[in-house]
């Protein structure tokens, strides 16, 4: 397109060509022009509407308001909400915290009472002067929260692990022979070599012998299941409880047998009573442990539950003795 300029003032004229790029252009400048000015007159219009108190244009401001209004508290709800849901999840892993804390504190030997678990520990102390209290953020408050409940997940999983070890442990302990079979202030013949009461030589006696009298209780000196009970020659009536592990309790020179092979039996249970069966000098209880089948000292098993125990230890007397 061609636009042709005359001048008054001189005879001469002007060509000016206009390719269609420019012609683009152009009206592309008038648009801009003409979006920026009514984005300009609706904002002058929305700033200063109180001003001119115009119903339309208060109405158009309150609209606007509004909508933001509005939106922040969408915005908000949706946050509340998100961290209401995390809360929740936290007071579970609370709950199971105090359970967890209870059992454990239970298989330590720590009473509920001593440690309370459920009650918040007190907190407190003086106001820095030299820093500033800052406020959260919305979003450093949902980042504290989602940390917060990551360590309340991993401190559950290293104590649940705990506890598995302790219950282990605790379940080992109640499987030694730890508990003294019989109620007595001392032993009449102690574990290693002595001379036989029967033949008067040196000879090995692998287990303890407590002077009690006949027809004294038994009881299982740690739980297990009866692996033979019956009569023999050296013995007399005998009971052999199988503790796993390879650790065998025998308790000798019974009088009555009140548990059956096969049975399982717990620490401390009533097992027999004491008498003189078998190759016996007088009424005693003859105890060994032995470690795949192999005589152990039972004191060393007796006085690791309580170094006090009398009956533990050797009186040094010959009152009665056995095989």
């Amino acid at each position: 397109m061609q636009v042709i300029l005359i001048s008054h003032r001189l005879a001469k004229a002007k060509t000016l060509t206009l390719s269609s790029r420019h012609a683009i252009v152009s009206l592309a400048l008038a648009l801009g022009l003409l979006v920026g000015m009514t984005a300009a007159l609706y904002w002058l219009t929305l700033q200063f509407a109180a001003d001119l108190k115009l119903p339309v244009f208060q109405q158009l401001a309150a609209a606007s308001h509004k909508s933001e209004t509005e939106r922040a508290r969408e915005f908000m709800q949706q946050n509340l909400n998100a961290m209401a849901v995390k809360m929740g999840e936290m007071q579970a892993q609370l709950t199971r915290l105090d359970a967890l804390g209870e059992r454990l504190s239970g298989l330590v030997g720590i009473r509920p009472q001593d440690f309370r678990f459920s009650e918040v520990p007190g907190l407190g102390g003086a106001q820095s002067t030299s820093i500033r209290p800052q406020d959260l953020s919305m979003a450093e408050f949902g980042d504290r929260l989602a940390m917060l409940s990551r360590e309340m997940e991993q401190r559950t999983d290293m104590l649940s692990v705990l506890e598995a070890q302790l219950f282990e442990r605790t379940v080992k302990n109640k499987a030694l022979p730890t508990m003294m079979p019989v109620d007595v202030t001392f032993n009449a013949s102690g574990f290693g070599m002595r001379i036989d009461p029967i033949t008067g030589q040196r000879a090995m006696h692998e287990g303890i012998d407590f002077l009690v009298d006949p027809g004294t209780p038994v009881a299982a000196a740690a739980g297990g299941v009866v692996q033979s009970a019956g009569y023999h020659p050296q013995y007399g009536h005998y009971i052999d409880i199988d503790h796993g592990s390879d650790l065998v309790t025998r308790y000798a020179h019974l009088s009555k047998i009140l548990v059956q092979e096969g049975a399982v039996v717990q620490r401390g249970r009533t097992i027999a009573r004491s008498g003189n069966s078998g190759r016996s000098t007088g009424p005693h209880l003859h105890f060994e442990v032995r470690f795949r089948g192999v005589a152990q000292n039972p004191s060393r098993f007796l006085l690791a539950a309580d170094p006090q125990l009398p009956g533990a230890r050797p009186s040094g007397g010959k009152l009665a003795s056995s095989r």
